[in-house]
């Protein structure tokens, strides 16, 4: 069901079914309700106590490594974000249940420990979070990513850290503990630096702003930083990628990439009513260009093609992002992790993979 009004605070602005659900709540005669079902309800938050928390990688367009997620759900409300279709394997919806039923992995510094103590662990980057934001708002309460950190550290393992909130400075002290080993990438994505766009595409996330002083704060105790202008939606915020490329170097970043957005599953129809009601005057321009970067469909599951995108448009973005990465940051990388430092609680070193 839609609701009635644009709900404020939120990306997505109602619930599509649930294909794994036999049964769900529908409002077929609104007018025979006191209230309507999807009203903008306070966020709610589940805890949750897995006996596994990492995942291995297993995707050819990420790379060797494994994924960490702390959190199931977010309260960031990225409207186009490609996780929601998760967040249906728990029973919820893809649309504002994603945004206000958070799942909380109490445990997990504690299985994470456990994980690392496996005589066949291979190390390779434990990505932090490769599904949800690990520093949405309650982290600033549960402090769960913080653990997590402080454990990775008392193991010497290296950690990609994946954030659009400027909370991760609450952190800086034991980052800066982790790069001294070389055992830290932390990668932010800077979508738009139209602030009005932003609080309707990414409505709880920090501004651009406080992202490049994240940037700007990392950088200057030389920890790597990788901006990502990520995702590139045609017709929204693909002509603003130079600016944001050029600010990200000003700001000290060691590196920048791009995805093409994708509306994979249950986020096609969540976005297409989320333009129709933030932008209604270009709303079919924008659906038309990101179908035309993937072969006529909102979605694209193919490895290789399915983050970047093909045809005239994904080119044109392709090389628009090419030049203003080599005007504004020529020559600049991301230093190496050191695999070498990891050791258990007994000090033995296993299971590297140099």
């Amino acid at each position: 069901m839609k609701a009635e009004e644009f709900i404020k605070g939120r990306g997505a602005q109602y619930n599509p079914a649930n294909p794994y659900l036999k049964h769900e709540y529908v409002a077929e005669h609104i007018e025979g309700l006191d209230e309507p079902m999807l009203n903008n309800s306070k966020t709610e938050f589940f805890a949750e106590h897995p006996k596994k928390i990492v995942n291995k990688i297993d995707s050819p367009d990420l790379g060797l490594g494994y994924s960490l997620n702390p959190y199931q759900g977010c309260e960031h409300g990225c409207v186009y974000c490609y996780a929601r279709n998760t967040h249906q394997y728990w029973g919820y919806g893809a649309g504002l249940d994603f945004e206000r039923k958070i799942i909380v992995k109490e445990n997990a510094p504690e299985v994470l420990a456990q994980q690392l103590e496996s005589k066949s662990w291979q190390v390779m980057p434990i990505m932090l979070a490769g599904n949800t934001d690990c520093y949405q708002p309650i982290e600033a309460k549960k402090k769960i990513t913080r653990r997590i950190l402080e454990v990775l550290l008392q193991y010497r393992h290296p950690v990609s850290i994946i954030t659009k909130n400027a909370l991760i400075l609450r952190d800086l002290d034991l980052l800066q503990e982790l790069n001294k080993l070389d055992l830290v990438h932390v990668n932010t994505s800077i979508t738009s630096l139209d602030e009005k766009l932003r609080q309707k595409l990414e409505p709880r996330t920090a501004s651009a702003a406080k992202r490049l002083e994240v940037v700007r704060q990392l950088s200057a105790a030389e920890i790597p930083v990788n901006v990502m202008v990520a995702p590139i939606i045609p017709g929204l915020n693909d002509s603003e990628i130079p600016q944001i490329i050029k600010q990200a170097a000003d700001a000290g970043a060691s590196n920048a990439a791009y995805t093409i957005v994708r509306l994979n599953g249950s986020i096609g129809p969540i976005f297409e009513d989320w333009i129709n009601e933030a932008f209604p005057d270009r709303a079919q321009k924008v659906l038309k260009q990101i179908a035309d970067c993937h072969g006529g469909k909102l979605s694209d599951s193919r490895f290789g093609t399915r983050m970047r995108g093909e045809g005239l448009f994904a080119d044109t973005i392709s090389k628009l992002f090419r030049i203003s990465k080599q005007k504004y940051m020529a020559g600049r990388t991301m230093k190496p992790y050191n695999y070498s430092h990891f050791c258990t609680k007994s000090g033995k070193q296993l299971g590297l993979n140099l």
